[in-house]
């Protein structure tokens, strides 16, 4: 029987939505518990190719990549804001957590595909997760993401129920 070891990096992937809190609490606990690094990643979706055209129209001096970047770069800011304001109300949960929190990620993807990926890549040992269910034919129903980052992942996934 192979030894269970302490989680030393978590990944807490949040949709930025409104019911996180009980997501990101969990991550933050665990990471208190394992003595663990928590990585905060977001997936957006990529510029399609009509987006792509519609902003070569619009701002025809502008690089595609720079709009991007532009944009990813203000996805973190609002990430950090919604930290720091979380942080303000729920002082008990944060009150370590730039020991805890390692870095701010936003990726361009499916969200699935980008958080299987990424902890694929950075060594995660934990994946954390906000997922909604809801009532489908008499069967309870899990998210798409959370239900294909179970499904895929090569490290254990813990799904919150966040009831949004």
């Amino acid at each position: 029987m192979s030894e269970i070891k302490p989680f030393q990096t978590i990944l807490y992937a949040t949709n930025l939505g409104t019911h996180m809190r009980p997501v990101f609490r969990q991550a933050i606990n665990l990471a208190r518990i394992h003595k663990a690094k928590i990585i905060m990643l977001h997936a957006v979706a990529p510029i399609g190719s009509t987006g792509q055209a519609i902003l070569s129209m619009y701002m025809p001096g502008k690089e595609i990549h720079d709009i991007e970047q532009e944009s990813m770069n203000q996805v973190i800011e609002t990430m950090r804001e919604r930290l720091k304001n979380y942080c303000a109300e729920e002082d008990d949960i944060c009150k370590d957590k730039d020991e805890l929190l390692d870095k701010i990620v936003v990726s361009a993807g499916n969200p699935a595909d980008v958080i299987n990926h990424y902890a694929d890549t950075h060594g995660v040992d934990l994946i954390v997760i906000g997922s909604h269910t809801r009532q489908a034919g008499g069967h309870t129903m899990l998210g798409s993401t959370a239900r294909t980052v179970t499904q895929h992942s090569k490290v254990p996934v813990l799904i919150i129920p966040n009831g949004g």
